[in-house]
């Protein structure tokens, strides 16, 4: 065993040595160890084994060398032979080395240097080819500043998007790029403050400038009215011409055309007429437009420019305070709201969205509301008719600009109506203050004329013709007062005036003829009628002045057929047309004469009265005085004077104011026998009252007016004629017996009145008492008396009851 153990020993061991000789040294730890872990001792063994394989080795590397060693041998003696011809050789390349280093000193130099050309080279073509990526940025941006300098903003918008979607994502990576990207949205909100700026210097200059451009769009309407005036005036060259009438001087022909010697208005209406674009630069707005459309903000721009112009509307339609009192004002007034609404119209179709028609209508509605109101209250405090004329003309051809720009104006139309009613009624004012002047300046006298030619002047202002006055030599004189043809052209020039509203109203001939006969109509039954009615009611018109005041209205009542001919005429309006309103102004001049006729009694009579408050009777005389009163002979001379200038007074006028003066005259002397405060009359005052009664009588018997029939006007008197002879004759007996009796010879006396005045004469208390002689030589009589008194008061009580 012990054989076998060792066998086995040596045999590992010889495995170990293959395996330290074949190995790698790295591996040759584990191959040791297992050395070590075998049995106890045995690396002894092994280190013996090891020395042993040495030993070999060692023996058979000296085995090799002894076998090589004279080749060695001859290899060292080749080696030194060869060793100086290295150092040769060492010397010769070194000395070549050291020549090949001077000589490629420069070489090294110039490839240096071709070196660093190489990089810059390729570094310059670097550059080149980025600088070839930015620079049309750069010139983009740079054309973007130039078009902010010039204030092109809506093309700085669109370099803008150009840079952002096109040049700057190409070169991103620098900085530059990314400073000039953060820099675009400011520039885009500076863009957009810039031109809502100017936006607002627009909005700002437009207010300033609405007054030229309406004043110029208002021009051009009235030149184009104006010519159509004239072709449809040259169109009727044949028809009947219309005659000129002045106003406040001003010289108008009825196609409304206005003639003026000054010729500075033909030079302005021959220049050149701008239009609102020409005044207005509306690139502010244009511009302003564009950049917040693309900036795709457009909405709040047309919010905020609709908000603005609605506000600019309130403040051109506020009017000033003292708009009414002249035409500038409503000119200035006029031009401001066409020149706001021309501007929208204008940039309704050259903005194509930024307003609309309704936002422009509605605007137009509410600027038509505030419009009539402010004219209807301007225009109530106008009073003077030629600045109401020129209000229509003025709302006419406003009007008729509005209406060439689209808007509806037939509520301005409508309210040419209203105002036509303050023409008119500015008109009567202003016509009463005429009419009033005229009579004031009147003689009340008829009009002498001396010569054809001035009587041919008189009929050619008033229509008068009368066969007997023509055959007449001159000079002569006319019937009427020179206020007549005075009035009757005034009633003229108001026709002409009242037509010179009712054109340009687009109306027929009709509607005109009916306005010209209402305002005609007007004048006559409301200002001359009030007129007349005040002139004849004046304390210094006298009876003469009457007499003469109803031959005229005679006169103007016979005129207004002319009147209505000279409507005709003008209008072309046959009067036979249906609903054609005639002129009722016959009435008026019918009321006056009839005023004045009432008047003419009415100051008669206060003449008579006059007259009779200077009478002085001595009530208590014994006897009269034989003759009549002074102050009845005064009176009767004053009536007999005057009726003979009734004479001129158409129809029965002096008749009636005859009969009503002898009436008045009765009734006021049977007042002053009756006169309560009258105690006592005698029979002498009887006697001389008598008289004067007798003279009365002979003046109405006298026919002081012819016409009467007959003793008419004596019976005015009857009344005092039968009470004046029952006493007179004391007829009692007869005058109570036939008391009741239609054959009566005292039937107009009243018991009354012959009781009251015999009261008067039974006083005994007085020693002039007729009945004192009665009482001491016929008590009687005087009884008799006493039972007429009583008679005569049972029959008053027979009345009463």
């Amino acid at each position: 065993m012990a054989e076998n153990e060792t066998l086995e020993c040596i045999t590992e061991h010889e495995r170990i040595l293959q395996e330290i000789e074949s190995t790698d040294t790295a591996c040759v730890g584990p191959t040791l160890r297992s050395i070590y872990d075998d049995q106890p001792n045995a690396h002894k063994r092994f280190m013996e084994k090891l020395d042993a394989r040495i030993r070999n080795h060692d023996r058979e590397i000296e085995k090799m060398c002894n076998f090589h060693h004279q080749g060695f041998v001859d290899a060292i003696t080749e080696l030194l032979k060869v060793r100086a011809d290295a150092e040769k050789l060492m010397g010769q390349v070194t000395d070549t080395d050291r020549r090949l280093q001077e000589a490629g000193r420069e070489v090294t130099a110039q490839t240096e240097e071709v070196i660093r050309c190489r990089i810059q080279q390729r570094n310059m073509a670097t550059t080149v080819e980025k600088l070839q990526l930015c620079i049309p940025v750069l010139e983009m941006y740079s054309k973007l500043k130039e078009q902010l300098e010039s204030k092109r903003y809506y093309a700085a918008l669109k370099t803008m998007e150009q840079l952002e979607k096109v040049f700057i994502p190409r070169v991103s990576q620098y900085r530059f790029c990314q400073i000039m990207a953060e820099n675009l949205p400011r520039l885009r909100e500076e863009i957009k403050e810039i031109s809502m700026s100017d936006l607002k210097d627009f909005l700002e200059s437009i207010r300033k400038h609405s007054d030229k451009v309406g004043e110029t769009a208002m021009r051009q309407a009235q030149q184009h009215r104006t010519f159509n005036s004239a072709v449809a005036k040259q169109s009727s060259i044949g028809h009947y011409t219309k005659p000129v009438y002045s106003l406040n001087g001003q010289t108008h022909t009825q196609n409304g055309l206005m003639i003026n010697d000054d010729t500075g208005d033909e030079e302005e209406a021959d220049e050149e007429i701008l239009t609102a674009q020409d005044l207005v630069d509306f690139s502010p707005v244009y511009r302003c437009l564009h950049i917040y459309t693309v900036l795709g903000d457009r909405e709040t721009f047309e919010n905020y420019y609709r908000k603005q112009r609605k506000k600019q509307a309130r403040l051109v339609l506020q009017p000033q305070a003292n708009m009414h009192e002249t035409v500038e004002g409503y000119r200035r007034y006029f031009n401001q709201i066409v020149g706001f609404f021309v501007v929208e119209d204008h940039i309704l179709h050259a903005t194509r969205g930024l307003v609309t028609r309704a936002f422009t209508d509605e605007l137009w509605n509410m600027a038509l509301s505030k419009i009539i109101a402010v004219l209807r209250t301007h225009s109530s405090y106008c009073d003077d008719p030629d600045l109401v004329l020129e209000l229509k003309n003025l709302i006419v051809i406003f009007a008729d600009t509005l209406q060439g720009y689209g808007f509806l104006v037939n509520r301005l139309f409508d309210l040419l109506f209203e105002v036509r009613d303050q023409y008119n009624e500015t008109l009567l004012k202003k016509w009463a203050l005429v009419f009033r002047e005229i009579f004031e300046l009147d003689n009340y006298s008829p009009i002498p004329v001396e010569t054809e030619e001035e009587y041919k002047l008189v009929v050619s202002r008033f229509p008068f013709h009368d066969a007997e006055i023509e055959k007449q030599d001159f000079p002569k004189k006319l019937p009427m007062s020179q206020s007549v043809p005075q009035i009757y052209t005034q009633v003229k020039e108001l026709i002409y005036a009242s037509l010179k509203f009712s054109e340009s109203l687009h109306r027929s001939s009709t509607e005109i003829d009916d306005m010209l006969r209402k305002s005609t109509n007007l004048l006559l039954t409301r200002t001359l009628s009030s007129c007349l009615q005040n002139l004849i009611k004046k304390p210094h018109i006298g009876l003469t002045e009457l007499v003469q005041i109803i031959i005229n209205t005679t006169h103007l009542e016979q005129a207004c057929k002319y009147l209505e001919e000279f409507i005709t005429n003008i209008t072309n309006v046959s009067p036979e047309t249906v609903h054609t309103t005639r002129l009722y102004g016959l009435a008026t001049f019918k009321d006056a004469r009839h005023a004045a006729e009432g008047e003419i009694y009415t100051k008669l009579n206060q003449k008579i009265d006059e007259f009779i408050q200077l009478a002085d009777y001595e009530w208590g005389m014994a006897e009269s005085d034989g003759r009549a009163s002074g102050y009845l002979m005064d009176l009767i001379n004053f009536l007999r004077s005057t009726f003979q200038v009734f004479t001129h007074l158409p129809g029965k006028v002096a008749q009636t104011a005859c009969m009503s003066a002898c009436k008045h005259l009765s009734t006021s002397l049977m007042q002053m026998l009756l006169d309560t405060e009258l105690k006592q009359i005698s029979m002498g005052a009887i006697q001389q009252f008598n008289l004067d009664v007798i003279q009365c009588e002979l003046f109405a018997s006298s026919e002081p007016v012819p016409g009467f029939q007959g003793d008419t006007l004596q019976l005015a008197f009857i009344d005092l004629r039968q009470l004046l002879d029952l006493f007179m004759v004391w007829d009692w007996s007869t005058y109570l017996a036939d008391y009741g009796q239609p054959t009566n010879k005292y039937l107009r006396v009243n018991p009354a009145t012959a009781l009251a005045l015999l009261e008067k004469m039974k006083d005994t208390s007085k020693k002039n008492n007729i009945f004192s002689q009665f009482r001491k030589n016929d008590r009687d009589k005087q009884k008799l008396i006493e039972t007429v008194v009583k008679q005569l008061r049972s029959l008053v009580n027979g009345m009463s009851s």
